[in-house]
């Protein structure tokens, strides 16, 4: 039988088939919906693509003349940047629910609504200022602006206030004015010595889909107002400080809201039940304690890598955002630059970055404290984009909520840094022409623009390529 056998070298070897990876998209074609995975490579891709692809300084008019702003940036310019940040600088951007109009404030008083995709367009631009007839609203308040704010349940209203003001200015941009619709003012409060203490404005966060908002003030109190019952407010959460509550939030449901304390605490108003409840069912002036509070050191203070290596002082909390993408993560930014991830479900650090301090990296720019710094959340991946207090540029923060993220406070760089994928995930600095105080995402696209301390906008997103 051996004869009739075919040797085995004589017998052609059939190719195994290729093992290919598996087509990513087909997968969101079938399911419907990116997997987490996928999604993160993705964010890992568009980190590495932003950059500065324009920028807009605010040299702009009011009938025929330059405005206050721009006349401090050129006065600024002139002598050789010794005048006083606080003469300059954007202070606040925010965007629209739909991304199509950009408001910024600046310190010298001006509010103005942008056009973004005339901004977009003019990218493809060198040298042009933007088109100042496309403004759809050019303001000098002759006051300083702190912040300012779209209205969720109507995209026409913004609405600004101050540190130096008792007032929320509410402006319409369908009409072509210069005098606000409405203007909402705080209660006062007699002291001791029997004037008012009150000193002004800090932060404004409104209740979705609803005629009530509230605003955050510098004697740590959050006063809210129903704009359906009248111009004071209805009731105030304080918080048993008389410091400044920087940044307030409330969370999707409405429920639960936020507030970061000028001496490195957060505080938490449960408005569901316990010592808070029943404030939104009483519309009288009635005061409510915050529910808990953190001292954000302490807290810190419980990583131990980090407790060996730095030494954990109290610090302002400049801003407190939660995660659109993750709504346990409340993310913080410190006035020394370091920013993190506070889990709400248990109250611990899970996410830390440390820059380097100005004078290692023999940086010349001095950290200006006259700014409260704000960074923005990417709206649908786990990024946070923060502005440097001592370089011109922004950190671009991987803040998702797992091990692997390179500011998790377990990250193992011997198991997650080792190479490939896991290699590219890491934070990233942006560097820019001019330094940052406020950032905004777009809703839709994700790109960022930065608000700077020479009253300048910055675009920072892909760069425009031809096909």
């Amino acid at each position: 039988m051996d004869k009739y056998l075919v040797p085995p070298e004589s017998i052609s070897q059939v190719p195994k088939p290729l093992r290919r990876n598996r087509w990513k998209l087909s997968t969101v074609e079938l399911n419907g919906k990116f997997d987490p995975k996928y999604r993160r490579d993705l964010s890992v891709l568009l980190v590495q693509s932003y950059t500065e692809v324009g920028a807009f300084p605010h040299l702009y008019h009011i009938n025929g003349v330059s405005c206050p702003t721009s006349m401090n940036r050129i006065a600024n310019g002139a002598q050789d940047h010794q005048l006083p940040f606080k003469k300059q600088g954007i202070s606040a951007v925010d965007f629209d629910n739909k991304g199509i109009y950009l408001v910024s404030a600046t310190k010298a008083g001006c509010l103005t609504v942008h056009d973004f995709e005339s901004l977009y367009l003019q990218t493809n631009e060198a040298g042009l200022s933007e088109d100042e007839i496309k403004h759809l609203l050019h303001l000098s308040l002759n006051e300083q602006l702190d912040f300012v704010r779209w209205n969720p349940a109507n995209q026409d209203e913004v609405v600004c206030t101050s540190m130096k003001s008792k007032e929320l200015k509410i402006f319409d941009i369908s009409y072509i004015s210069s005098k606000p619709v409405e203007v909402l003012r705080v209660r006062q409060r007699i002291n001791n010595s029997g004037s008012d203490n009150h000193k002004g404005l800090s932060d404004i966060a409104f209740i979705s889909n609803n005629a009530r908002l509230l605003a955050s003030d510098t004697c740590g109190v959050i006063s809210m107002w129903d704009r359906r019952i009248g111009k004071l407010p209805c009731l105030e959460l304080t918080s048993n400080s008389c410091s400044t509550l920087n940044r307030i939030q409330l969370n999707d449901e409405n429920q639960i809201i936020f507030g970061a304390g000028k001496h490195g605490a957060i505080y938490i108003w449960d408005l569901r039940g316990g010592r808070t409840s029943g404030a939104f069912q009483n519309h009288k002036e009635v005061c409510h304690p915050p529910l808990k509070s953190l001292k954000l050191a302490s807290i810190i203070e419980k990583i131990g890598t980090l407790k060996e290596q730095a030494n954990i002082i109290p610090k302002e909390i400049h801003s407190i955002d939660l995660n659109p993408a993750c709504p346990y993560q409340l993310a913080f930014h410190l006035d020394d630059g370091w920013s993190g991830i506070l889990d709400v479900y248990n109250f611990q650090v899970t996410h830390i970055h440390c820059p380097p301090p100005a004078w290692l990296n023999d940086s010349n720019m001095p950290t200006d404290q006259l700014f409260l710094r704000k960074p923005t959340w990417l709206p649908t991946d786990s990024i946070y984009s923060v502005g440097s207090p001592s370089d011109e540029g922004i950190h671009l923060l991987d803040f998702h909520p797992d091990v692997r993220s390179p500011s998790h406070v377990n990250f193992n760089d011997e198991i997650y840094g080792a190479g490939g994928e896991n290699k590219r995930r890491q934070n990233r600095f942006v560097k820019l022409s001019e330094g940052v105080t406020s950032c905004a995402a777009h809703p839709l696209n994700g790109t960022i623009i930065a608000g700077t301390k020479n009253s300048s906008l910055i675009m920072i997103s892909q760069k425009n390529r031809s096909c």
